[in-house]
């Protein structure tokens, strides 16, 4: 697969000499430092810090003062998983748009305000496997559709008096995403949209692609409603959850235990489900192919986009939307910053020696400061991968 091996080959060459790089030196002792060019791309652990940082500082122009947000999480069975896999563009757009309509509706049914929503696409599970779904940011009020001049807040019905939280019924959500989902599933078959070849060509046959689909109309899908965990639990700690899987692939390096013997060994979550417990963790140990072989599986299609907006937050509404919204709340105020400042990134900007005093972080105040006395450029990835410093598994053909 064209992409797998691009990407596998862009991260082996990250921070190497490879892609160039910048030269320090210190005006004291001479020390020279020499900081590689990072690859750039978006499943790189190291890379991407700033399209993180910018997507958090732009999601969090949308919380407003006063505001409840809930965190809503849609998944398919694992049934689907193998299938979303092979056709990973057509499955992963279909769940964006399912999870959405089934959330607009339910909210418009029930509460009757205008719905919207921040979602971002995961497809793994603690262990590396395939767990396709999205989680969504989504405000618990609006402006009402029936009085367009009046703020509407989620309020549970009549036998929920005594629940705190409430955003929609979950049953009747969770019913609306299955329906929704497999309509479009049944559709994108229908109009031959879907990739079924080899083991999945017998469902190519209308009959038996309905027989196949059949087992999941009576299961329960996973739609999990998350209200803040505690009073003190404020809208921005849910974004920057999110954000440390906007870019970086599958696994961070501190959940990286060992490798050895050819085999990789992590620590992860027990369980597939939202809001499992964090501390109740377990050591993984794979062999290093199963562990390269998991890792790829979530690899995005060239150009896809993994977090979207939605209703009032998409681009054709949003200025009216939160001009609505600021006018109808009692504030009437943007919410105030509560992000905390990202630090500079190794290799980014400054450095202060290491041999005189301080640790090349960028950050210490004591050393003496690096001077930039040279500086290659990072070539273009196809005079990279056609020159002697390309991988040696990498084929061009």
């Amino acid at each position: 697969m064209p992409q797998v091996q691009s990407t596998l080959a862009k991260l082996s060459l990250c921070r190497t000499p490879a892609l160039g790089g910048h030269i320090y030196e210190c005006s004291t002792c001479d020390h020279r430092v020499v900081v590689n060019n990072s690859c750039g791309d978006r499943h790189c652990p190291q890379c991407s810090g700033a399209k993180r940082r910018d997507w958090l500082a732009s999601s969090a122009k949308l919380l407003l003062p006063g505001v409840t947000y809930y965190q809503v999480v849609f998944t398919i069975p694992d049934r689907l998983s193998s299938l979303a896999l092979g056709n990973r563009k057509e499955m992963f757009n279909l769940l964006f748009r399912s999870a959405w309509q089934a959330l607009k509706q339910t909210i418009q049914d029930e509460q009757q305000f205008e719905a919207a929503a921040v979602m971002m696409l995961h497809t793994w599970n603690q262990q590396l496997d395939a767990h396709v779904h999205v989680h969504a940011i989504v405000p618990v009020g609006g402006p009402s559709l029936k009085s367009p001049d009046q703020w509407k807040t989620a309020c549970p019905p009549g036998h929920e008096t005594q629940n705190r939280f409430w955003l929609v019924d979950a049953d009747v959500l969770r019913l609306a995403f299955r329906t929704t989902f497999l309509a479009g599933l049944r559709r994108l078959q229908a109009r031959g949209e879907l990739k079924l070849d080899g083991e999945w060509s017998p469902l190519q046959n209308a009959a038996a692609f309905e027989d196949w689909l059949k087992p999941l109309e009576s299961v329960k899908w996973v739609t999990y409603i998350q209200a803040p965990p505690t009073p003190d639990t404020t809208p921005d700690q849910v974004l920057k959850y999110l954000a440390r899987y906007m870019t970086g692939g599958p696994i961070s390096d501190r959940r990286l235990v060992r490798h050895e013997d050819g085999h990789v060994t992590f620590s992860a979550r027990k369980g597939t489900q939202a809001g499992g417990d964090a501390d109740d963790v377990e050591e993984v140990m794979l062999p290093g192919v199963e562990f390269v072989r998991r890792w790829t599986m979530h690899i995005l299609p060239k150009g896809y986009t993994k977090t979207r907006r939605f209703g009032g937050y998409s681009n054709h509404h949003r200025k009216r939307y939160m001009t609505a919204c600021r006018e109808l709340l009692p504030t009437g105020e943007p919410a105030p910053e509560t992000l905390p400042a990202i630090p500079i990134a190794a290799g980014v900007q400054e450095y202060r020696c290491p041999k005189c005093e301080s640790l090349l972080t960028g950050t210490s105040s004591t050393g003496t400061l690096l001077t930039l006395t040279s500086r290659t450029d990072r070539p273009g990835w196809q005079t990279v991968m056609s020159g002697p410093q390309r991988p040696d598994w990498y084929d061009d053909g």
